[in-house]
Formats: C-alpha cells, sequence, structure tokens
C-alpha cells in the first residue's frame, strides 16, 4: 500500500514531466527566438544544449507515438532500451553542456540545463519503470 508521501511524490513528477518540462522547452524556444542578444560561444552552448534537450523530448513523444501504434514494448524489447540510451545520451550530453553554457548571460542560460537535467532523470526513471 502506498503512503500519502509516495502518492504526492508520484503526482509532483508526473506533473513536473508532462506539464512543467514541455511548457518550459516551448517557452525557452520563445525567448531564444525573442532574444535580440549577440551570439557568444556561450549563448551557442546554451542553445546547443537546449537543442539537445529539446531532440530528447521529441524521441520521447516519438517512443510514446510508436509504441501505441505497435501495440506496445515487450518486456526488455531492445529496440524500447534504445529509445532509453539515445535518449539519455543526448540529455546527459544537453546537460553538460548547458552547465557550460550558464556562466555567461544569455537567453538560455538556465533553460538549457533545467530542461537537459528534466529529460536526464526522465529517461532514468523511464528505465527504472521497466
Amino acid at each position: 500500500m502506498k503512503t500519502v508521501i509516495e502518492e504526492i511524490v508520484l503526482v509532483v513528477f508526473a506533473v513536473a514531466v508532462d506539464v512543467v518540462l514541455p511548457a518550459a522547452i516551448i517557452a525557452g524556444w520563445i525567448r531564444w527566438v525573442r532574444s535580440r542578444a549577440p551570439e557568444t560561444p556561450f549563448s551557442l552552448l546554451s542553445l546547443l544544449a537546449f537543442g539537445l534537450a529539446t531532440g530528447s523530448g521529441l524521441l520521447a513523444l516519438i517512443s510514446l507515438i510508436y509504441a501505441h501504434a505497435i501495440g506496445g514494448f515487450p518486456y526488455y524489447d531492445p529496440r524500447l532500451l534504445r529509445f532509453y540510451r539515445w535518449g539519455g545520451i543526448l540529455s546527459d550530453v544537453g546537460l553538460v553542456l548547458g552547465i557550460i553554457g550558464c556562466w555567461r548571460r544569455n537567453p538560455l542560460r538556465w533553460y538549457a540545463p533545467l530542461c537537459a537535467l528534466g529529460m536526464s532523470v526522465f529517461w532514468v526513471a523511464a528505465a527504472m519503470g521497466e
């Protein structure tokens, strides 16, 4: 039987992954498009990191659509494990680049590492649920 605290943590995680993370990714792209800041090496690293976090999120969406199309993945399906691996790689590389990119002020200074961290946590949780 689950305790109340476990249920609260599960609800907070679900809201963070299903609502907050996609909203932050969309807000980050809007912020980048509207910014008039000069491009520096650090801002380009943040942009690359944010792009990798976005790619990781799109991979999660594609894997969900693909799973519904084929009727679900069998237990420890190699295709599903490849989704986990590539999603984790994209988000982890994005996290490292995002941390480097946040040393100087730029439009994606905090969006890039936080969205990449959120996607990394998502992939770890998805793999643990396998």
